[in-house]
């Protein structure tokens, strides 16, 4: 076992010392329910019987004597999304598997699953990091019934692997394993899409040859294979070990990732019937959320995990920051170059060596606890195998230990970067987050004018009509979790992207999203406090000097402190009226509620005194 980082050290302890109550009260409540034995046990008749009336022989027998483990399956199955359609036959596949495996499975119920690509600059996005929490209550509900000793969580994309760790994380006693669908086989070379989304927003590509490069990339059933945080996820879930070492990148449709299925319902019986694994509540904790950080980092992966880390660490108990990821990211080198941060896709670097190179290397480097506990079994090194399909079944080999493909991956000898592609940045504007791993090296330093929109609408019909030919910092406020839901702003991509290309030093400033699909414009994003919440970014004015600086880790308004400090709001914030339609008017109260980004944007960290939205609606207009 190679000693571990000091760094690396330092932040586990601190995080553990931190959250030493939390974390406490957490496993006295799992372990307290774990001793109590199957909920299904306990159950009087009528519940029971509920419970298997639709059920049909043998399984309702075995549900009536309790003599078999029966697993829930939640799933966020549906037919639109390329990434889930897969999960179609995965309750009927993974129900023979449990059979065999001497347990029975029901399926608890669904979540929903939207996608960011699809509502991407539509009012839906608005709901999305909301979704992440319903996702977590969904679950939550599946499992409530009392039926069950353990469960398969079935999802893939942005924020339903988070929700339904989260809402498993409340049934923390439970054995629980993530079956991952894949990614999609490769499509057009993401360069080459990029460069037709670049040349539309320029009127130099028509919208058809838009829509068949989008086609040519989006094209059959699995994850979009570029690196954004629906890949994020999976390799996520990989290093917390909670999939299958190996599981996370294997194509839909395949014999192997049909094995893999199949093993995941064996394997939850295993440990439901006792398996010498820790139940998932004592598997996400410190050692593996510090594990699950430095993946991210090293990988350059979805800034979307700066809250959705925070979100899952909260459920168990645990207190993650911003301020771990930065010093974190300070000693973990970047080891991959995927799309949007190189041209390779996640097929490109699972066929370079993928999981088991990635965790050896860094493994080897020191910079994962070796000594946490996996579905797999206890230690990490397990997942440095690579699953096999033999004319014996489905095995494990070890992995390659160096680099099939150096352009995409690479060991910790001889990394792309010294340090993280991701970075926080902190000023007198408060603290965000920057994807660096694009960013070219002589765009790590911006300083310009600000222009303020009141959303990327309002941006590209400048940028249309000619207006934005100049050195600039987009600053664009109310884009914030209390304010509309904290959408993703992708659609400002293509036309900073086509600025920065004719030599103008561009940046972007806002308190909203971009995600794992930010490119190689600078862009400092979930600023907190948001304005919504009284940020200073809500006080920003077009020609205020701004600096961002990923060398010095600051990003600074040049405006005196005591005329920011007497500045009124620019008055942009959304009004109840404007915040109606596609169901937003339904999630008013989450407006309310959810807390800010670097808590992990949640329903269910509760905003502190100093970042509670006003409740009157002169002071805060944009609340309902």
């Amino acid at each position: 076992m190679s000693p571990v980082h000091p760094v690396v050290l330092a932040v586990t302890d601190r995080i553990s010392q931190r959250s030493h109550a939390d974390r406490a009260a957490y496993l006295q409540r799992i372990r307290a329910a774990h001793a109590r034995g199957p909920a299904r046990g306990r159950l009087a008749c009528a519940n029971l019987a509920h419970g298997f009336a639709a059920t049909e022989e043998p399984d309702r027998a075995a549900l009536r004597g309790l003599v078999k483990p029966n697993i829930a399956i939640v799933t966020s199955y549906n037919d639109m999304l390329s990434a889930h359609q897969p999960f179609e036959t995965y309750p009927r596949q993974l129900k023979r598997a449990v059979i065999k495996a001497g347990g029975i499975a029901q399926v608890a119920g669904g979540v929903p699953a939207m996608c960011d690509g699809i509502t991407q600059g539509r009012d839906g996005m608005q709901l999305s990091l909301f979704s992440r929490d319903v996702i977590a209550m969904s679950t939550a509900i599946a499992l409530s019934h009392d039926m069950f000793d353990g469960a398969l969580m079935l999802g893939v994309c942005d924020k339903i692997v988070p929700g339904l760790l989260i809402g498993a994380l409340s049934f923390g006693h439970l054995p629980t394993v993530f079956a991952p669908a894949g990614p999609m086989t490769s499509g057009i070379p993401n360069g080459e899409k990029a460069k037709v989304r670049q040349l539309y927003v320029e009127g130099k590509a028509t919208r058809e040859e838009l829509l068949n490069a989008e086609a040519a990339s989006y094209h059959g059933s699995g994850t979009c294979t570029f690196y954004g945080t629906a890949n994020s996820n999976q390799l996520l879930m990989e290093v917390l070990g909670l999939h299958l070492p190996g599981a996370s990148f294997v194509n839909p449709g395949t014999s192997l990732r049909e094995a893999l299925t199949d093993e995941a319902g064996k394997r939850v019986v295993e440990l439901s019937l006792g398996g010498h694994v820790a139940p998932i509540g004592e598997i996400v904790d410190e050692k593996a959320l510090v594990n699950a950080a430095v993946a991210l980092l090293a990988t350059g992966g979805s800034t979307n995990h700066t809250m959705h880390l925070v979100a899952i660490a909260a459920a168990a108990g645990i207190t993650l920051t911003w301020d771990d990821l930065s010093e974190l990211g300070a000693v973990v080198p970047l080891l991959t170059r995927m799309y949007p941060n190189g041209t390779a896709d996640v097929n490109h670097f699972h066929a370079a060596g993928g999981m088991a190179l990635l965790i050896h290397t860094l493994l080897d480097a020191g910079l994962l606890h070796e000594d946490v506990n996996t579905i797999a079994g206890p230690g990490l090194r397990r997942y440095t195998a690579e699953p096999r399909l033999t004319a014996q079944g489905l095995q494990w080999q070890e992995g390659p230990r160096n680099s099939l493909d150096r352009d995409v991956l690479r060991t910790h000898e001889d990394p792309f970067t010294p340090d993280a592609g991701l970075q926080i940045l902190r000023g007198n504007l408060g603290q965000s987050v920057v994807k660096t791993s694009a960013v070219p090296d002589d765009h790590r330093f911006i300083q310009a004018p600000a222009l303020v929109f009141t959303d990327q609408a309002e941006f590209l019909r400048a940028f249309a009509e000619g207006e934005l030919d100049r050195d600039l910092v987009a600053v664009v406020p109310y884009q914030g979790p209390a304010a509309t839901g904290m959408p993703e702003l992708h659609k400002l991509t293509p036309a900073l992207g086509v600025l920065q290309d004719r030599g103008h030093r561009v940046a972007l400033v806002t308190d909203g999203r971009m995600s794992g699909a930010s490119g190689k414009v600078p862009a400092a994003i979930h600023i907190t406090p948001e304005a919504a919440h009284g940020g200073p970014i809500g006080k920003v004015r077009d020609g205020d000097l701004v600096t961002l600086d990923t060398r010095t880790g600051t990003l600074t308004l040049h405006v005196d402190p005591e005329e920011l400090a007497g500045r009124p709001a620019n008055g942009f914030a959304p009004s109840p009226e404007e915040w109606t339609g596609t169901g937003r008017e339904l999630f008013a109260a989450f407006r309310n509620a959810v807390g800010p980004a670097d808590r992990g944007a949640s329903l269910f960290t509760r905003p502190t005194d100093s970042t509670r939205p006003a409740h009157s609606t002169a002071q805060e207009p944009h609340l309902v």
